[in-house]
């Protein structure tokens, strides 16, 4: 007997689903005076910023691995060492993707779980006040 999993990529709604969290988190780092140190460590225009984050994110949910096509290996903690990351970042980053979770992710379980998941990447990012 064969079963099929669904993944978080199909759950979200594939490319165009996963592509409008990506932008919503964006948006809400650059609409949110709560997120202005994390918006300020960023390159401006974020245009390709956001083609990354959707590309890497497409591959973490369970998508086409676009990230590691173009880019290699993610390496993001290695990628976000330049910067100082602290609880305070962490913090900025979680409430843009809460955010953006709560407004494009209807399933309260998977919503719960992508939360989850995202704050373990976001504390696992930091490089600064790590106790």
């Amino acid at each position: 007997m064969t079963t099929t999993q669904t993944s978080i990529y199909q759950t979200l709604g594939g490319e165009q689903g996963v592509r409008a969290l990506a932008d919503a988190f964006y948006d809400n780092m650059e609409q949110l005076p709560e997120a202005a140190e994390l918006l300020a460590i960023h390159p401006q225009p974020m245009d390709s910023i956001r083609q990354r984050f959707y590309e890497f994110l497409s591959g973490w949910l369970g998508g086409p691995n676009l990230f590691e096509q173009k880019y290699g290996h993610p390496r993001l903690r290695a990628r976000h060492l330049p910067f100082k990351v602290d609880s305070q970042m962490r913090d900025q980053w979680m409430l843009c993707m809460t955010r953006a979770l709560d407004s494009h992710v209807s399933c309260p379980l998977t919503r719960m779980q992508l939360r989850q998941s995202f704050y373990q990447l976001a504390d696992h990012m930091r490089n600064a006040d790590i106790d």
